[in-house]
């Protein structure tokens, strides 16, 4: 394997959710190894910082307000992405939202709550997907799809059914397509959607010495993930998941 393996100069990337926390690091790396980026968020202000900072790697950047719960905002973000960069050959569906703080046990979770998170953390990340899986298809020369989940696919946390609710089957299916597809699972990540609990007290001393790293992830963690899923390196690495957590998950 040579270092121009993970060149990503030609090639370009959407993130969704690229404008702050996990995405925004992602984005970063990617930009920084050649990549043009879009990158998609619903705060205007946020997309323009990103955009600010994404810039500065000298690679083309497309920032824009898209709600990946909306069906057809995808489909018109997608539309737009592909007539200002010409193609996606890397999609991340890091776009998410957690559930709320004051969360209750799941026989009173209300419907509403239900879907608001599964409305974003679900059915965006198939929006998304499914867009960027018919752009590679039909334009032939394949692609990575990976999907930003959550430890809690696997650890099954109280009072967050909604969040935790599988990129295998589509390895299967567009593989002869020349399409990967995979999903990365953070642990605690130090992000704007964990700031408060991460900064809770009671949360550090319980959760922090079962971190093997004794410390918590950063978005910056996650770029080497990003560079490889979108590079030649991984063109034969499909149907995986990855683990990124500091070694919690197994201590």
């Amino acid at each position: 394997m040579t270092p121009s393996a993970f060149d990503l100069t030609g090639k370009v990337a959407l993130v969704t959710g690229g404008n702050s926390g996990i995405g925004l690091g992602m984005a970063d790396a990617l930009a920084t190894a050649g990549a043009a980026l879009a990158v998609w968020g619903t705060s205007a202000a946020k997309n323009a910082e990103a955009r600010e900072r994404l810039a500065r790697h000298g690679r083309p950047v497309l920032a824009l307000e898209v709600d990946v719960a909306d069906e057809a905002a995808v489909e018109a973000g997608f539309a737009e992405t592909i007539a200002a960069l010409g193609r996606v050959d890397a999609c991340f569906a890091n776009a998410g939202v957690s559930g709320r703080r004051d969360a209750v046990p799941f026989v009173e979770m209300a419907t509403a709550e239900w879907r608001r998170v599964l409305g974003v953390n679900l059915d965006g990340a198939f929006y998304t997907l499914r867009a960027a899986a018919r752009h590679m298809v039909s334009r032939e020369g394949g692609g990575s799809l990976v999907a930003t989940a959550s430890l809690a696919a696997i650890s099954g946390p109280a009072r967050g059914q909604h969040y935790a609710a599988r990129m295998r089957a589509l390895a299967v299916e567009l593989g002869r397509h020349d399409i990967r597809a995979n999903a990365i699972l953070p642990g605690w990540i130090d992000t704007p959607m964990t700031a408060r609990t991460l900064r809770w007290d009671r949360f550090v001393e319980r959760v922090l010495p079962r971190v093997p790293a004794r410390r918590w992830g950063v978005p910056e963690d996650f770029g080497g993930i990003a560079v490889y899923l979108a590079s030649d390196a991984s063109r034969y690495h499909t149907g995986d998941t990855f683990v990124i957590d500091g070694g919690y998950v197994v201590f």
